[in-house]
């Protein structure tokens, strides 16, 4: 099969790919980070190029489209500097971290010169009151002889390479009972790394846990997003083939992360001994580089619901001697490690008020309850919120319209970073709407009165076209894709209450986790009935509460068992199960009369 080039003069890349190769997955293949919500199926038009072929005029086509024939040069279109948000309002709380550090004197071997060095490490470890894991096996070496650990031959390579000196001095770097590195000489600094994987974005952070101190935050797209916007469709590619290049390419972010993170501090990743991650039930799987196939199938479970701990070097992270990986528990099928992250955050499983935590994304999220009982739910809202399937909907990034409200009659807009706006984003989709049934452009059916036509459909433009630039606008279609996503979310809160036997006015505090419930009006959220009105006013956002739980989990040994066993005693419901779901999804379509 012939072989082509394919040039990015922009990204200063090039890559060579076999005949009919599709221009998206040799985008992928060279690295970069194409828009194609639609997973490559031609259908959202939002991966266009502009290519050039020796000898012809340029062309803009899709990406997933067009099949590479010859030697081809392109121009990728429209770079989001998305918006990642990072910032949550969980207090952590005190410093006692599982990982530390525990000095030791190994026994002269003059004086014991019948044992072996790991009964020497055994015998220092002992004296040091090192803990031994519950249930390990253990035996005494002779009447007087140390406790002895079983042998690992992580530690004992470690204890060979600092061993030569007969009375040495070892710094034991230590996670619970486990030796993650042994070393000698002065003391390095002790570390930790704390990671969100979301469906659209990654977060990551950096904690001296010594000093408590948070050291350095970043963040970047999920490199995922190419083969998809919501995880279903990762999932299919997965399932079809992809599931390497999708695992991959998230631990290779995660491993580029920790050194940005490291080199913003100033500190070496070799000192980094413990990562906390935490993702949704999709994002799991795909990161450790497990088929999906159980959650894609009814009963729709993942393959297991347990905390994990991982070698971070068998993920290919670099970081500390022995560092390891620490995958916070999921709950049950699509409500995942992200939802008790959060619950760990907002403290809803540890206080008497009755509380709902939402976390819209392309999946939502919610749980109701408090210390007593809790109940979670999912429910697919899809990728409508996010700015995916929506004629002119893009992430929150640069350009995007945020927030629209009506001042004399009229909608006024406010774009990211200022400027023209080129589409809009979640939390100004939710903004427009409310604006649109406040001037009577919508009625409660969804029906529009557009004030154009764009593809062929009734239109609101937001903002009209000018000569040479396209405008922004909602069609009658963005607004059934905007009601079939708040139906979903609505019909599940108030399933979620008749489960627990509670009417919605009860409920005494709402969480709004994650970027769109930071970004959301909640007025306007009420105002269109993807949140109850009987929950107006008692709204607040917790930011990124999912990486807030899992920073808990690194600074706080406890943080850990408590996530096990929160998410162990929180109620699963399934709600494509309850015969009264549909009905209940179909009532919340319509947007509420009046405000």
């Amino acid at each position: 099969m012939a072989v082509y080039t394919v040039s990015f003069p922009k990204e200063n890349k090039k890559i060579s790919v076999e005949e009919g190769t599709t221009l998206l997955d040799a985008q992928i293949q060279a690295g970069l980070q194409p828009n194609a919500p639609c997973g490559g199926q031609g259908k959202c038009g939002k991966c266009l190029v502009r290519m050039q072929v020796p000898g012809q005029e340029p062309q803009v086509v899709k990406a997933c489209c067009q099949p590479v024939t010859c030697d081809v040069t392109v121009e990728t279109l429209g770079k989001e500097t998305l918006r990642v948000l990072t910032e949550g309002t969980a207090q952590l709380g005190g410093l006692s971290p599982e990982l530390r550090r525990l000095h030791l004197r190994l026994p002269s071997r003059r004086d014991h010169w019948e044992f072996s060095e790991w009964e020497r490490l055994c015998l220092a470890l002992q004296e040091a009151g090192a803990p031994v894991e519950p249930g390990s096996p253990e035996a005494a070496a002779g009447a007087d002889g140390p406790e002895l650990r079983e042998p690992d031959l992580h530690v004992a390579r470690l204890l060979a390479q600092v061993g030569g000196v007969p009375d040495g001095e070892l710094t034991a770097v230590m996670s619970g009972s486990r030796i993650l590195d042994l070393y000698q000489g002065e003391d390095r600094r002790l570390l930790a790394a704390a990671f969100d994987i979301g469906t659209t974005s990654i977060a990551g952070y950096l904690l001296d846990l010594e000093s408590g101190q948070d050291l350095a935050t970043d963040s970047a797209m999920n490199p995922q997003f190419p083969f998809g916007a919501d995880v279903i469709q990762r999932s299919d590619h997965a399932l079809e083939g992809d599931l390497e290049a999708l695992s991959r390419c998230v631990r290779q972010e995660v491993n580029a992360m920790l050194g940005r993170l490291c080199q913003k501090a100033g500190v070496r990743r070799a000192d980094v001994y413990q990562m906390s991650l935490v993702g949704n039930s999709c994002m799991h799987p795909l990161c450790l580089g497990l088929l999906p196939e159980s959650l894609v199938h009814a009963p729709y479970q993942p393959v297991f619901r347990e905390t994990l701990r991982v070698p971070a070097a068998a993920m290919g992270v670099e970081a500390g001697q022995g560092a390891e990986m620490v995958w916070l528990p999921l709950i049950a099928g699509f409500v995942g490690a992200d939802t008790v992250g959060g619950l760990l955050a907002t403290r809803l499983g540890e206080e008497d008020p009755l509380t709902l935590l939402i976390d819209i994304g392309t999946n939502g999220e919610l749980v109701l309850g408090n210390r007593t009982r809790r109940i979670a739910c999912s429910t697919a809202a899809g990728p409508a919120l996010e700015g995916a399937k929506i004629s002119c909907g893009m992430r929150g990034s640069d350009g995007a319209i945020e927030h629209v409200w009506v001042e004399d009659g009229a909608l006024r807009c406010q774009v990211i970073g200022g400027g023209r706006a080129v589409g809009i984003c979640g939390s100004g989709l939710i903004d427009a709407i409310a604006s649109l049934l406040e001037i009577g452009a919508l009625d409660e059916s969804g029906r529009m009165d557009g004030n154009g036509e764009q593809d062929g459909q009734p239109a609101y433009f937001l903002v009209p076209p000018e000569e040479g630039k396209p405008g922004v606008a909602l069609t009658q279609r963005d607004i059934r894709e905007v009601q079939l996503a708040k139906g979903a979310i609505a019909a599940g809160i108030h399933l979620l209450a008749e489960r627990l036997g509670i009417a919605l006015e009860e409920v005494e505090r709402v969480y709004l986790a994650g970027a769109f419930g930071t970004y959301l009006n909640p007025d306007s959220a009420c105002r269109i009935g993807l949140i109850p009105g009987e929950l107006r006013g008692r709204l607040t956002a917790v930011g990124n509460a999912a990486g807030e739980g899992a920073k808990q989990v690194v600074r706080q040994r406890e943080a850990l068992e408590r996530a096990g066993r929160l998410a162990a005693e929180t109620e699963f419901l399934e709600l494509a199960s309850l015969p009264q779901f549909q009905d209940a999804f179909v009532d919340e379509l319509e947007f509420p009369e009046g405000r």
